[in-house]
């Protein structure tokens, strides 16, 4: 699915499509959460640093989702994210990102594109 996103409120309203989406599909709810919090927190950036919109594109593959988020001003997110503090006001998102992903992709044509498994809840 692909979404235009220009505020808060279209950020929300596509995540919340997404989830709805994937519990439809019958993902597991970790798997959903984790989804959510990648989307969030790639898009949330997207808006703040990114040029003020973004395409949101997710699919579901054999075994994981793809999340993929293109900046309007193209930001390239550096390849190796560090933790900031705890205490710090900003700079945990995309450590948190790649912290629930299989791994994290750039091109020009999709922006980051973050791959996250689905869990079963059964392993």
């Amino acid at each position: 699915m692909f979404f235009e996103i220009d505020n808060y409120l279209s950020l929300n309203a596509a995540v919340a499509k997404m989830c709805a989406v994937f519990r439809d599909e019958e993902i597991p709810e970790g798997s959903v959460f984790q989804c959510k919090l990648v989307a969030k927190e790639l898009l949330s950036n997207a808006l703040r640093y990114g040029g003020g919109c973004a395409r949101f594109v997710f699919e579901r593959n054999e075994g994981e989702v793809r999340i993929s988020v293109k900046s309007a001003n193209g930001f390239v997110p550096p390849k190796v994210s560090v933790c900031s503090d705890v205490t710090a006001e900003r700079g945990r998102g995309l450590f948190l990102v790649d912290s629930v992903s299989e791994r994290r992709l750039y091109s020009e044509q999709d922006g980051i594109s973050v791959f996250v498994k689905i869990i079963n809840p059964k392993s």
